[in-house]
């Protein structure tokens, strides 16, 4: 097996890339939105993994690890030549914890049909733009023979002119939450009760939009990548789903055996005023309610790495800086570790799941008292999109501020984390805040609020 590798023009934006394979089965582009270094682009997997309730598979991750077959050497400033791709809804956590079947049960059936738990393509080449060396390359770790034929096609793709498809998405009628005011109060008023009676610490709180719409989705995401640029992006267009992912929390991250997790809990909107825009900086990194929430959630992370790592690796380096985007600012710590001898990213991965910052603490608690209180399972939402190379090395994040679309309709969620102090028609804003962008989306296309 030898490294493949070939330049192409590098470009600021992977746009034009990307169309020239939006065609091909499983076109998946982990967009940078402009603030991270790299773009990944690939389509047309060797394999894919989809994991929905019909496939028996009590530990998919163990699976995933089974397909990636023997770890390879890393390309050097390659993230990713070749690996799983795709996405880890945060309904797969009921392959691992006991959680109670309450959400879309008998008594509640579900609104539409559920999305896979589970959704990986194994792809044996990618397209990397690197935004630090001003690069673009087309590599490969060659696994597959197939892939010898496949290469020289991508090529043909990428260096003639691509157009970008004409924008077909439209959202028709209402654009609908699953809760009230007054039944996501109700919920509130539950969630307090817990925390009284000493059950959690934390428990996060979602709504979820959704609208009827039809058209394809590219268009769509090119215009929320302008609404709400983000480190943590994606596009994936599979067959069973289009994802539309404006994320800007890291979950995980393992290089070369190192660990980092970039939990976010502690949100202010922007104002366009620029002094009180800075008011509300210094109000979200000092205020006590926002620190200890944010504190909660470093602690667990703490201990869900401490699961795969080096005894005594795990630590802190920053906590509580703040990251501002186009509508929102965010209370962001940085925690790292070392994987020990016998663990891999994927044990990382299935220890961590799903994110702290968006279940609550103690995580099984959380997630128990989430199922009885949110109307709709998760699914996509809260989960995961990332990749594990070949290599071994992993980037993913936390699947917030998604659209999915799937069978005519898009569907959005906004939640945040709900301590014993909180204020319910706080919490209930900072929804609204966190949905602004994806709203703001689906208006421009047609939905009416």
């Amino acid at each position: 097996m030898s490294f493949y590798s070939v330049e192409l023009p590098y470009r600021t934006d992977a746009v034009h890339y990307y169309a020239a394979l939006a065609d091909l089965p499983w076109a998946v582009w982990l967009d940078s939105g402009g603030m991270a270094r790299y773009d990944i682009l690939s389509a047309a997997p060797q394999r894919t993994l989809v994991l929905s309730d019909t496939v028996k598979q009590n530990d998919p991750f163990a699976w995933l690890r089974s397909e990636l077959g023997e770890q390879v050497e890393a390309m050097e400033n390659v993230p990713f030549a070749g690996g799983a791709l795709g996405y880890w809804g945060y309904d797969l956590a009921r392959r691992m914890h006991a959680l109670p079947g309450v959400a879309e049960d008998a008594m509640h059936p579900p609104a539409e049909a559920p999305l896979p738990d589970m959704a990986i393509g194994i792809y044996d080449w990618a397209l990397v733009l690197d935004h630090q060396q001003h690069t673009a390359r087309v590599v490969s770790q060659r696994r597959f023979a197939e892939t010898e034929k496949l290469l020289p096609q991508i090529l043909q793709r990428l260096q003639s002119k691509s157009q970008l498809p004409p924008d077909t998405f439209q959202v028709q009628g209402k654009i609908s939450s699953n809760f009230t005011i007054d039944s996501y109060a109700d919920a509130f008023t539950a969630i307090q009760d817990y925390l009284k009676s000493g059950d959690c610490y934390q428990i996060n709180l979602a709504q979820r939009f959704s609208a009827v719409a039809s058209g394809d989705a590219l268009g769509a995401y090119l215009t929320l990548r302008k609404l709400s640029p983000a480190p943590y992006s994606a596009f994936l267009n599979m067959p069973h789903a289009q994802i539309l992912c404006a994320s800007p929390e890291r979950f995980l991250r393992v290089q070369n055996g190192s660990v980092e997790t970039k939990p976010i809990k502690g949100t202010r909107p922007r104002s366009s005023d620029a002094l009180q825009d800075r008011m509300l900086v210094d109000e979200l990194r000092n205020h006590p309610k926002d620190r200890a929430e944010n504190l909660m959630i470093v602690d667990l992370l703490r201990n869900d790495l401490g699961k795969s790592c080096v005894p005594g690796s795990v630590r802190v380096p920053k906590l509580f800086e703040v990251e501002s985007y186009a509508n929102v600012h965010h209370l962001v710590s940085t925690v790292e570790g070392r994987l020990a001898e016998g663990r891999d990213a994927l044990h990382l991965l299935r220890d961590c799941f799903p994110g702290g910052s968006v279940t609550g603490a103690p995580k099984l608690r959380a997630m128990q008292i989430i199922e009885q209180l949110e109307p709709h399972r998760r699914g996509i939402y809260c989960g995961a999109i990332g990749y594990v190379g070949f290599d071994g090395n992993m980037d993913s994040n936390i699947v917030i501020r998604t659209l999915v679309y799937a069978d005519n309709e898009i569907r959005c969620w906004a939640g945040g984390g709900i301590v014993a102090d909180s204020d319910v028609a706080a919490e209930y804003q900072e929804t609204l805040d966190k949905a602004s962008a994806m709203l703001k989306l689906l208006r421009h296309y047609g939905g009416v609020s």
